[in-house]
């Protein structure tokens, strides 16, 4: 299934994508999409609804696809010609960051944060936890997974590289972590290591790639994290970016105010943000 969150002039409405690509209100079937109802397997009796029978939603202004996502786990520097772009070396082991933001909607703004001049964009697979991982096995990794969604992991390249300390700080400015438009269920993502990424910059193609170019699979990254932390429902693991982004250009290019940004990833819907100047 294709699920997610509408903001109406009611609130905000769960919903779902029929076989037209049209959105469903699941009000009555279900109250949220939350960290506790995707837990368990907790999405599964939405498999049984007739989603042609359910009422037709006008309004498409996408929420994060959870109410409240627990926490954001970024991996760095996941494909070789990314690390490349960037002028580091492969990493041997998966790099993690924290992104401490909240999660915004696919479409919402992104604001350069005040003193900006190094705000870049990446277009990643996210991976959302729908069961407990501690120390699990790559082969039942993928087990614990609840479904697969869209990341720009938007970076402020001076905050992260030029400021010292942990990369955090380049990676969780306000509306730094647009996310959606949907949580697509691992039955309709059969293989996330065969997924094509792209992103556009005002029309322009900057970033192309796909998840079979990943240094570290989804499985062995959630595998990897489980040994130092339990991983738990509602968690959200944006999985590294292809090549394309302005750091990596000659010269680098960053985003201003008025630019556009639209990016998907195959099979789990697109993202349009407008870049805006920070305001007091």
């Amino acid at each position: 299934m294709k699920l997610c969150r509408i903001r109406t002039a009611d609130g905000i409405v769960p919903a779902a994508v029929d076989a037209e690509g049209r959105l469903r209100s699941l009000e009555g079937h279900i109250g949220d999409f939350t960290c506790d109802s995707i837990a368990y397997g907790g999405l599964a009796p939405l498999e049984a609804l007739e989603l042609a029978d359910l009422p037709l939603l006008d309004e498409t202004d996408y929420a994060p696809i959870l109410a409240d996502i627990r926490r954001i786990f970024g991996i760095g520097l996941n494909y070789s010609d990314h690390a490349k772009e960037s002028g580091l070396p492969i990493p041997e082991q998966p790099i993690l960051f924290m992104k401490m933001c909240p999660a915004s909607g696919a479409n919402d703004a992104v604001v350069i944060p005040k003193g900006s001049e190094k705000t870049d964009w990446e277009v990643e697979l996210g991976v959302v936890i729908g069961r407990r991982a501690q120390h699990v096995s790559v082969e039942k990794a993928l087990d614990c997974v609840a479904g697969y969604c869209v990341v720009n992991d938007v970076s402020e390249r001076a905050f992260q590289i030029e400021m010292g300390g942990q990369w955090v700080k380049g990676k969780s400015c306000d509306s730094f972590a647009p996310v959606g438009p949907w949580l697509v269920t691992p039955e309709e993502v059969p293989d996330p290591q065969a997924l094509d990424l792209f992103l556009d910059l005002n029309g322009e193609r900057v970033q192309t790639g796909s998840t079979s170019k990943m240094i570290f699979s989804v499985a062995e990254i959630i595998s990897h994290l489980s040994r130092f932390l339990t991983l738990e429902p509602g968690d959200l693991i944006s999985t590294g970016t292809p090549p394309g982004v302005g750091m990596g250009m000659k010269p680098p290019r960053y985003l201003q105010p008025g630019d556009e940004m639209r990016l998907g990833v195959q099979g789990l819907g697109e993202q349009r943000q407008l870049a805006r100047a920070w305001e007091a």
